[in-house]
């Protein structure tokens, strides 16, 4: 029985190319039912080792462990790469965000950005192509909408699939909607799904934080993030959440820097419109053009009381000093007119020329803004345009208090302040009084004074007028 088996591997081995030497041309390639085989065979025709056939065989003895067996011809690599990035693409989820490349990456932003946002887009865009070439570590992205942090991810992954490295990129919503699913799915069981995201060669996790931080969640997330840290595969995270806002356990393996290489883009949303300064469309900013540093009034020849110009001279140097390093919260608290707007727009202006992202607008047209939106017309969700204002690296909230105090409005207020102070995000609010129709939980967080700074003008209100200067006493002539 074994020598029939040898004689059968020993024919079916001399009908196969050797991968030695050319296999000899059949004499009448028309009728010969290999030559009818090799028109439907994976080789290339002109082939001159396989003839066609797309597999070869070596010359080798019987009883070899290779004896008999086909192996892939050269002139089919091209074939089983091509074949190879197909099972790779349609498992890394990319297929949607397959245009998004390095190619078609502007490193430097559109035409008209800002300097310094262009730099942080060069420097963001240099750092993803070299982590796509070497996928060593970990990279985090940072930064608000539309500045350029899904398609850099999405580059780094299609480029790594090219290479021939397993990748998957998901949103985390989405990541946890297919873990929850899974738990019915027969065909693909939880365990098996999980067991897939824990162990890819090339995870990229994008909108981290936009999640709802369930328990159940922020527990799956946590150990995703744990094994991979454990074992130190790679993982590519996109966030346009502030870091100190991430779960702790979580926070300290994304912050480690002997891993991690974190990514900040300064720049705005190339999805919405900005004006030509550079300032975000919600900002009110470009009708206080004149409130500079350079513009403002001491006020000190209108003959006000020493301790109101003493307030006035504070106020300034508090907020030449927070538009140098913004920190914490500043509030500057006094009547109408007493220049509190002046000093937050010059903090802006200021902040705007080093390149920041900022938003200056007033309470009630921040509230008449979020309303807009849910009109059938609105191009934007409220709870985008809400993000952006929350999330936004330096907040200026003018007149305070002057909003309609409705349940709707202290609602959105409280989450807004609740959210920056978690966060500790740097803060400038003007308002006439810290009394006025403000919710208690809003008060106690202005009242936390490791976090916020108060800055009391007591000057009455500024109408631009001086006092008259008194005549000299006339002296009367003496008669005689």
């Amino acid at each position: 029985m074994t020598s029939r088996i040898d004689e059968t591997l020993r024919k079916l081995a001399a009908n196969t190319p050797s991968g030695n030497q050319p296999a000899a041309q059949p004499q009448d390639t028309a009728a010969s039912p290999v030559a009818t085989a090799r028109q439907f065979s994976p080789g290339d025709p002109e082939c001159p080792v396989c003839h066609g056939l797309g597999y070869v065989r070596y010359e080798l003895p019987v009883g070899h462990p290779e004896f008999g067996r086909l192996h892939d011809c050269a002139c089919r690599q091209a074939q089983i790469q091509q074949k190879v990035y197909q099972r790779l693409f349609a498992f890394s989820n990319l297929s949607e965000l397959a245009h998004l490349t390095f190619d078609n990456f502007l490193p430097r932003g559109r035409v008209g950005v800002m300097p310094q946002h262009a730099s942080s887009l060069e420097f963001a865009y240099n750092q993803a192509s070299i982590y796509a070439r070497t996928l060593k570590g970990w990279l985090v992205l940072l930064g608000g909408y539309g500045v350029g942090k899904t398609h850099l991810a999405a580059a780094v992954g299609n480029f790594a699939v090219s290479m021939g490295v397993q990748a998957l990129f998901v949103t985390v919503p989405d990541l946890l909607d297919s873990l929850r699913t899974s738990f019915s799915d027969q065909e693909n069981p939880y365990a098996e799904r999980f067991e897939q995201i824990l162990s890819v060669p090339l995870l990229i996790l994008d909108d981290f934080g936009t999640q709802n931080a369930t328990p159940w969640a922020q527990e799956k997330l946590f150990q995703i993030i744990n094994h991979r840290y454990i074992n130190k595969l790679p993982l590519v995270v996109t966030s346009n959440m502030p870091m100190n806002s991430i779960e702790g356990r979580i926070r300290s393996r994304l912050e480690d820097p002997e891993l991690v290489h974190i990514v900040r883009i300064q720049s705005q949303d190339y999805r919405r419109p900005i004006l030509d300064a550079g300032h975000h469309e919600l900002s009110s900013l470009p009708m206080l053009t004149g409130r500079t540093f350079a513009h403002f009034d001491l006020r000190k020849g209108e003959g006000l009381e020493a301790q109101d110009l003493q307030s006035l001279e504070r106020a300034f140097a508090v907020a030449r000093e927070y538009a140098e390093a913004p920190r914490g919260w500043l509030v500057f608290i006094g009547p109408y007119g007493c220049g509190k707007t002046h000093l937050a727009a010059a903090i802006a202006h200021y902040r705007l020329d080093l390149g920041d992202q900022l938003v200056f607008i007033s309470v009630p047209d921040l509230m008449d803004h979020l309303r807009a939106t849910f009109a059938p017309t609105s191009m934007v969700s409220m709870d985008r345009l809400f993000d952006e204002v929350r999330t936004i690296p330096l907040l200026f909230l003018d007149d305070l208090g002057a909003q309609s105090p409705t349940p709707w409005v202290q609602e959105k207020l409280y989450q807004l302040f609740n959210y920056r102070y978690m966060a500790e995000l740097p803060t400038v609010i003007t308002t006439s009084s810290l009394k006025k129709d403000l919710d208690q939980r809003i008060l106690s967080r202005m009242d936390d004074q490791r976090l916020c700074r108060v800055s009391a003008i007591t000057v009455p209100s500024y109408r631009g007028l001086t006092p008259p200067q008194k005549s000299p006493p006339v002296r009367k002539r003496r008669s005689g």
